[in-house]
């Protein structure tokens, strides 16, 4: 699905209290503090934050709201928060610390009714439904708890469900591109976007400028999301838009 404006998105992954970056979901390093770091990205031109609490699902744990309401205070773009949100109240809670958007993950797997019953509750423009996918022989199979369990449910055809329940965008990881910064899984991208026609944000795999133009022209992407290219400074974020204006991808200035 077309829409008009191209997003770029920068990842914050918070452990404990900090933003992280891994390869393939392990290995995490250090870059920050994560009130710092969203304000950085507000001040160089991000069209909005993502901020995924990583190894709150996995622990059992509630999403760090105190550090969301830290993050909503200092930023004017739009915030989505990702980890741990299992119900209504905890998409409540953080709606109302000041992010825009929840993702939702392992819960909406094993509670599919989550999706409708948040998009009835709180519009569909607030539900993003994240997909971890990995190629598993010929398709691709969803992941929960940050990547640790194999589902075995089909990432397209859970796709499709998440949308037809009533997701307002679908954040798309592929596992096997995460953190290698050799590209985007375009031809993951692209089989999901014919079968949704809501915006899908493709992360997982950027390293170059390059890289996030396929992702659009060849994904089908709506919005591209990365994480360590920004964090260690190694792609500006406004030269980067500059670089996809000039190959006539439509972006904000």
């Amino acid at each position: 699905m077309d829409y008009f404006a191209k997003r770029i998105i920068p990842c914050l992954d918070v452990n404990d209290g900090r933003v992280v970056k891994g390869v393939n979901f392990v290995d995490l390093k250090d870059a920050g503090d994560p009130v710092e770091v969203a304000k950085r990205y507000n001040d160089e031109g991000a069209d909005e934050i993502t901020f995924l609490d990583i190894t709150a699902s996995h622990e059992k744990r509630d999403t760090i709201v105190h550090i969301v309401q830290e993050v909503a205070k200092e930023i004017f773009i739009p915030l989505t928060v990702g980890g741990g949100i299992r119900k209504l109240d905890d998409i409540y809670n953080l709606l109302n610390v000041g992010c825009d958007k929840v993702s939702i993950n392992s819960a909406a797997i094993k509670n599919p009714d989550l999706i409708n019953e948040s998009a009835k509750r709180f519009g569909s423009q607030c539900i993003v439904v994240a997909i971890d996918a990995k190629k598993i022989e010929d398709s691709w199979h969803i992941f929960l708890n940050g990547g640790r369990v194999d589902t075995g449910i089909d990432a397209i055809e859970w796709a499709k469900e998440a949308y037809d329940r009533g997701a307002g965008e679908i954040l798309l990881t592929s596992m096997d591109a995460d953190g290698t910064k050799a590209g985007f899984d375009n031809r993951l991208n692209a089989a999901i976007s014919d079968v949704v026609s809501i915006p899908i944000i493709a992360s997982g795999g950027a390293g170059t400028m390059e890289h996030i133009k396929d992702a659009f022209i060849e994904g089908n992407a709506d919005a591209a999301l990365a994480a360590s290219i920004f964090h260690f400074r190694e792609i500006d974020i406004m030269e980067l838009k500059n670089y996809l204006y000039k190959h006539k991808i439509p972006v904000r200035l």
